[in-house]
């Protein structure tokens, strides 16, 4: 099977990451005999500097016609300063848009070897396997907002707007996903004060009716802030909106004791864009200390998704479990004086373990 994806490196450590998921998604063909036909653009920082634009239009073009993104990560201290057009997280947003994606798909598990490494108390963290399903394409991020003219302003706005059928569309995802689960939604609003959460509460309960094998249970946010810490294996699939979503997804990262281990799917448009979940890190970039785990399994979240290889996207699942149950830690997971290595030294242990491990997972042809 040929795979035709674009990889996206971007700024900062998102080069190094993208290396290394490659590295490890090499391992995995070679073994399955794949091939992949790979199409590197420029976005972000990067793209600003060389083309003046965050996402150009040939990055676009390329995306459009590949079958899935690999996007590393975007933002740089320089851009701070630059109009609202040339930052590099409008460029992300742009490609979300361009795209179609309205689903964001952000597993968090703590595995038994990474129970030491959170920081919460093992018996809390045991048995954390949850996903959270965050809308994408509406909301807050793309609501009516103050112009931004240079000018000082003495007041600013940003609308956060919903349609019944976004709505919907988010919620049948979850619910899909839930199915294959542990049959569980939580649906995260906040319905005691908005009035769009309250929509989101009643379309949501409309589309549980299709679905009477998932148990269906509304949470506001700050009580889920709070419960993800608490209990956070109570959790099986969580459901929400654009802001709360960005905001619990990197609650639930430290669950598992650092924001490089986790990874992302987006999907429901033409192409679906998969990435770490952490930012560009520009302070640590080419360094060979950035956490390479967040890209590798968003390689495998890539190949279920998007080209529905399972058997492939678990031998990347158990290369990592294994690399990490191994003692393996990068610098961001290691504790205070104990060793570590660095990201080509992690890419390259997961490769060989999905390259020489015996194993009863067979290739998808």
């Amino acid at each position: 099977m040929k795979l035709d994806l674009v990889t996206l490196p971007g700024d900062g450590v998102g080069p190094e990451v993208v290396r290394a998921a490659m590295e490890v998604l090499e391992a995995v063909t070679d073994r399955c005999g794949h091939t992949v036909e790979v199409v590197e653009c420029p976005v972000g920082w990067s793209a600003v500097v060389k083309h003046g634009d965050p996402l150009p239009r040939e990055t676009i073009d390329a995306c459009m016609a590949a079958e899935a993104v690999l996007l590393g990560a975007v933002g740089h201290p320089a851009a701070d300063s630059e109009p609202a057009a040339r930052r590099p997280e409008a460029g992300l947003l742009r490609l979300r848009r361009e795209l179609g994606c309205y689903a964001n798909i952000r597993p968090a598990r703590v595995t038994p070897s990474l129970q030491d490494v959170s920081p919460l108390r093992p018996e809390v963290v045991q048995g954390t396997d949850l996903v959270i399903v965050r809308e994408l394409a509406g909301g807050i991020y793309y609501g009516e907002a103050t112009p931004e003219d240079g000018t000082v302003l003495t007041r600013a706005y940003n609308t956060m707007a919903y349609t019944a059928d976004e709505i919907e569309r988010i919620a049948r995802v979850a619910f899909e996903l839930a199915q294959d689960r542990r049959g569980e939604v939580t649906s995260v609003d906040k319905a005691n004060v908005l009035v769009v959460s309250r929509l989101w509460r009643r379309v949501v309960n409309e589309v549980a009716l299709d679905y009477p094998n998932v148990r269906c249970r509304h949470m506001l946010v700050d009580r889920a802030a709070m419960e993800l810490v608490f209990n956070p294996s109570s959790f099986d699939v969580i459901l929400t909106a654009n802001m709360f979503g960005d905001i619990l997804s990197d609650q639930a990262a430290s669950l598992a004791g650092s924001i490089g281990l986790l990874a992302s799917a987006s999907i429901g448009g033409t192409t679906g864009l998969y990435e770490p979940v952490h930012g560009s890190a520009p302070d640590i970039a080419g360094q060979d200390i950035a956490n390479p785990v967040g890209a590798i399994m968003s390689v495998g979240l890539m190949l279920r998704h998007a080209f529905h290889l399972h058997e492939e996207a678990r031998m990347i699942e158990d290369g990592v479990a294994t690399a990490l149950a191994q003692g393996l830690r990068t610098k961001d997971l290691a504790s205070s004086g104990a060793g570590w290595i660095g990201t080509r030294a992690m890419s390259e242990a997961v490769a060989s373990i999905i390259a020489g491990k015996e194993s009863d997972v067979a290739c998808t042809r």
